[in-house]
């Protein structure tokens, strides 16, 4: 379909999202007459919402609580999908809505594009959650080769689905409760995935930070983790990056385009310093 397109990114809450400023930039580069919108959705309103999208509708982005929640009203999954049990990106094609996850490929390429030292060197490494987006992250432990981890964990049985995707993807795996989470934070790499707020209680417990810590919160900047981690001597790369490079390839998903990143990072980061 040529012309004007739609898309947007969906989820509870949605008005933080910065989503919106990546995808239209990348559309504007693009020369691409196309809006992307934010959406407030949860999991009761998506089965409705996603069956009545009409041709305009290129594709969408998943934010929480949707990204296992989409999976049964999936026409074909990318074998991230499979991997993850987790789709942040829906293409609407004529076969239906395909799921792809590019967190993974965005938390890869964050890391090694801002920690390329640390990442070449690091052999342990610590997840901090145990939902979608902490599956994404243990999908890129092994795509970054990294086989020896932890996971600490608010919800036991989160750990079940983590201890799956760790054998079929070859990571030794130990599971660890939240109350020991100070234990697990001297790993080369801490990958801190829960939501605003919940790590806030660790920074108490930090000792010296010798690691890197990927904290995929966004907002507000910097988490009180992050901003303890740094002074603490180690190294942070921001939840910020991870978002820019799982959008560029939602956008090379969803307009069979290369993405222009150097767009997409100006913007992003003109928008940070504007919250900020």
């Amino acid at each position: 379909m040529s012309g004007a397109r739609r898309a947007a990114v969906l989820g509870r809450p949605i008005a933080h999202s910065l989503s919106p400023v990546l995808h239209r930039a990348a559309y504007a580069a693009l020369g691409l007459a196309w809006s992307y919108d934010a959406i407030e959705l949860d999991t009761a309103g998506l089965p409705a919402f996603l069956s009545g999208l009409g041709p305009e509708w290129a594709g969408l982005s998943l934010t929480m609580p949707l990204k296992a929640a989409v999976l049964p009203l999936l026409a074909e999954r990318s074998s991230s999908v499979v991997l993850t049990g987790s789709a942040n990106t829906v293409v609407l094609t004529e076969r239906g809505p395909v799921g792809s996850n590019t967190d993974v490929a965005g938390i890869v390429e964050a890391l090694r594009t801002d920690a390329p030292e640390r990442l070449a060197t690091a052999r342990t490494a610590t997840l901090l959650g145990g939902g979608a987006t902490a599956r994404s992250a243990l999908a890129a432990l092994d795509a970054l080769d990294l086989r020896d981890a932890s996971v600490v964990v608010r919800r036991p049985e989160a750990a079940d689905d983590l201890r799956r995707l760790a054998e079929a993807a070859g990571v030794r795996l130990r599971v660890a409760p939240w109350a020991d989470a100070a234990a697990h934070l001297d790993a080369d790499l801490v990958i801190s995935t829960v939501p605003a707020g919940v790590a806030d209680s660790l920074v108490a417990d930090l000792g010296n930070a010798h690691g890197v810590l990927l904290d995929v919160v966004y907002a507000p900047w910097p988490s009180p983790l992050v901003a303890d981690w740094q002074r603490r001597g180690g190294q942070v790369v921001p939840g910020h990056a991870m978002l820019l490079h799982q959008a560029a390839h939602q956008v090379e998903l969803m307009t069979g385009q290369p993405a222009p990143l150097a767009a997409m990072r100006a913007a992003l980061t003109a928008a940070v310093v504007l919250s900020g």
